[in-house]
């Protein structure tokens, strides 16, 4: 019983701890700035954009990496920068997502 209790304590402060590495929000610039406010949805998330800033929290993989990216550049135009301070996308894959912009 208390092997199973010592084991479920750490589990949860395993992922307790992990929590806030997932809470990071996700940050992008905009290359051309928005005429007014704007909450779109992308990558699962919900992003708060105002001028040539949107932010959200992240939800998942989803939100901070290529596919969230392409969900928002598709909604407000080309991105100069885009996901979490510890881990932005690189240019290649803002490339990408760029290209999602101009369809």
């Amino acid at each position: 019983m208390v092997h199973r209790l010592t084991i479920s304590f750490a589990l949860f402060a395993s992922v307790a701890l992990a929590t806030p590495a997932l809470a990071e929000p996700v940050v992008a610039k905009l290359e051309t700035a928005l005429p007014g406010a704007l909450k779109p949805v992308a990558g699962g998330a919900v992003f708060e954009c105002l001028g040539d800033v949107c932010a959200a929290r992240a939800s998942g993989a989803d939100t901070a990496g290529l596919r969230g990216c392409r969900d928002l550049a598709r909604q407000v135009g080309a991105v100069a920068s885009f996901g979490p301070a510890s881990k932005p996308l690189a240019a290649p894959d803002l490339g990408t997502c760029n290209q999602s912009a101009r369809k």
